[in-house]
């Protein structure tokens, strides 16, 4: 497939995932509203690098070896529902703040907590129990033989990108002053929301056949 071909078919097919609800979108929404923009922003860029773990493994041909392990497919499994229990429960147990936010706590505490922000974007879509098998459908679907290291970098980078500017755009969206004066009143409600989405999910993956 013939690289401008094939970005089409990644742009097509990865944006409708990226916008598809999930973990990360419950978590860039989540810190977005609890914590501002800019943690929201943090936790994007967080979930982008969290997808060259996934891009490093389909180059190797990895992919296709967990899609069909059943063992290292539970393992995956297993890593990514803890992970999401993990942050259901933190979440659900969020308590309202003693002291309202201030412009200048938040961007000291946004920048004190910058990597753990990063981190946890990182995380959440590295652990995606989901992750190998999209991957290995869409890279099916545009890398043969002969495509080369280049084309499958710039792939790569391109779906970082994609994923990263939707993840932008929803921040965006959450920390506009008409939905946060609305929410920021009630951050630990939505924490406790998200959380429990989180939890469900987890939950989900630990439950779901390997097969």
């Amino acid at each position: 497939m013939e690289l401008i071909q094939g970005l089409l078919v990644i742009t097509s097919v990865h944006l409708l995932a990226a916008a598809s609800p999930g973990p990360d979108f419950v978590l860039v929404s989540q810190q977005t509203l609890s914590n501002g923009k800019k943690a929201g922003l943090l936790c994007s860029i967080g979930i982008a690098l969290g997808l060259s773990i996934h891009i490093l493994y389909s180059a190797f041909g990895l992919a296709a070896i967990i899609a069909n392990s059943t063992t290292a497919l539970w393992a995956i499994k297993l890593l990514g529902g803890s992970y999401l229990i993990f942050l259901g429960i933190k979440g659900l147990r969020a308590k309202p703040s003693a002291q309202p936010v201030t412009a200048s706590r938040q961007s000291a505490l946004n920048q004190l907590s910058a990597t753990k922000t990063i981190g946890l974007g990182f995380l959440c879509n590295a652990l995606n129990p989901k992750a190998p098998i999209y991957f290995v459908s869409l890279f099916t679907i545009v890398i043969s033989a002969d495509t080369s290291a280049t084309h499958l970098a710039i792939y790569g980078i391109w779906m970082m990108v994609i994923q990263l500017a939707w993840f932008s755009l929803v921040t965006a969206l959450f920390s506009t002053p008409k939905v946060s004066a609305k929410l920021q009143s009630a951050g630990y409600i939505v924490d406790r929301i998200a959380g429990g989405a989180m939890l469900l999910l987890g939950l989900k993956v630990l439950a779901s056949r390997t097969n």
